[in-house]
């Protein structure tokens, strides 16, 4: 069977979990992808946009393109249409669709079932060049799907995270002239064996990667602004320090900006691997806090406990363990905000975000720089814990989170306030 036409009911269809646009956790059921897709924090799904340009019904002459997986009929192409038709019919629970007009949807989807190689190359020819994709998804796909070799803004991610963690440098632009073999080594940085490495201590690598990360946020690099002139464009201070350890002998590079938040699975190039242990010991929330008497305080050493317990036994706990300590965080800025003239928590955090990032050291900002977390996206990342996403797991932007958090509180709550 190469490829045949077959009407398979839509509650029976299952959402694929590696889809390149927005992969999660292996594991992860309709009702996780559903959430991701609603919650979107990426803008990476558009559902309402997809439903308008539907219309009212949905067309039979766009059939997803289906692999069964044992007996499983898993959709390879068309889930965010799968995911409407899930909405419309109840199949899955949902919040805030309100704005959402869904079209007309049969309980009976036709579907083209194939065998997985025909699928893989009908989603390569339908996304890989109409922009759909970007390139770090692209590259993902072609290695892990279609045998390429592993490009090199792909194996930067995989061994620090940092595209990932700043989706602002998934673009074209950033991987042809930016993140290329001798930009990186001009900068200091080489890629040996799929592995990181730097003429630069740990501090200083970090430094000067931030700040080209937000050189390109900001556009003070772009494709119409010093193009190709990458070096000129960072910080005299990170310029400085390129040129005094220039003559060093690389070592293996000791940053990762967020390299739990991939979310791969399948063969063994791709897997997870566990984060390097770092330089020093890293503190939750920066370090102690210093809060009033009362609920939030209790809860807040609740936390401490749990994240010591974790660190002590992580060894035999599982991956998906730091999420609970991400989800306790958005349950004590929850309560700090009721405790704050019940506040709600959307305006709590962006009502002293500017206050208490003022009051962090040079590192504590890169490191919110590092992570993107903004008075914008502390809310949905905060969100995010609520679910079982891949990238709640994601220990270092939760550790980077209980920083601000931390200097919230200590505004709201602390000893002297």
């Amino acid at each position: 069977m190469e490829q045949e036409v077959r009407l398979i009911d839509i509650k029976d269809l299952v959402l694929w979990t590696e889809n390149p646009r927005d992969p999660i956790d292996e594991n992860a059921v309709d009702q996780d992808i559903v959430d991701r897709a609603l919650e979107d924090v990426l803008n990476k799904w558009s559902l309402g946009k997809l439903a308008k340009e539907m219309g009212d019904y949905y067309d039979f002459s766009e059939l997803p393109t289906v692999v069964y997986h044992n007996k499983k009929p898993v959709v390879y192409d068309g889930n965010r249409r799968i995911v409407l038709g899930k909405i419309k019919h109840g199949i899955v629970k949902v919040n805030g669709v309100e704005n959402i007009l869904l079209p007309e949807f049969p309980e009976k989807i036709p579907c083209n079932v194939c065998s997985k190689t025909i699928a893989l190359k009908n989603v390569l020819r339908k996304h890989s060049d109409i922009g759909s994709w970007q390139p770090l998804e692209r590259d993902r796909f072609l290695h892990k799907f279609m045998g390429k070799e592993k490009s090199l803004f792909l194996a930067i991610d995989e061994e620090t995270g940092i595209i990932s963690a700043n989706p602002h440098l998934n673009q074209r632009f950033v991987k042809e002239e930016i993140f290329k073999e001798e930009t990186l080594k001009a900068m200091g940085f080489i890629l040996k064996n799929g592995s990181l490495y730097s003429v630069h201590d740990t501090k200083e690598g970090h430094s000067i990667l931030a700040d080209i990360t937000k050189k390109i946020k900001n556009k003070d690099i772009s494709t119409r602004k010093y193009r190709g002139k990458v070096i000129e464009v960072l910080e005299p201070s990170s310029q400085k320090i390129i040129d005094q350890n220039k003559n060093n002998k690389p070592k293996p590079f000791g940053v990762n900006f967020n390299k739990s938040k991939r979310v791969v699975s399948g063969s063994a190039t791709t897997k997870r691997q566990s984060p390097r242990t770092p330089p020093k010991k890293t503190e939750i929330f920066g370090g102690l806090l210093y809060l009033r008497m009362g609920e939030v305080g209790n809860l807040y050493r609740d936390i401490v406990d749990l994240y010591g317990f974790y660190i002590k036994e992580r060894s035999r706990l599982s991956q998906a363990f730091p999420s609970l300590i991400r989800m306790s965080l958005r349950l004590l800025c929850e309560k700090a905000a009721k405790d704050s003239n019940d506040m709600k928590l959307d305006n709590y955090l962006k009502k002293y975000f500017t206050e208490a990032k003022d009051r962090l050291d040079q590192d504590g900002k890169t490191t919110l720089s590092t992570q993107n977390i903004t008075e914008t996206s502390i809310v949905q990342l905060l969100h995010i814990g609520a679910h079982n996403y891949a990238s709640a797991k994601n220990l270092e932007q939760t550790m980077a989170l209980s920083i601000i958090v931390g200097e919230i509180l200590t505004v709201t709550h602390g000893k002297d306030n």
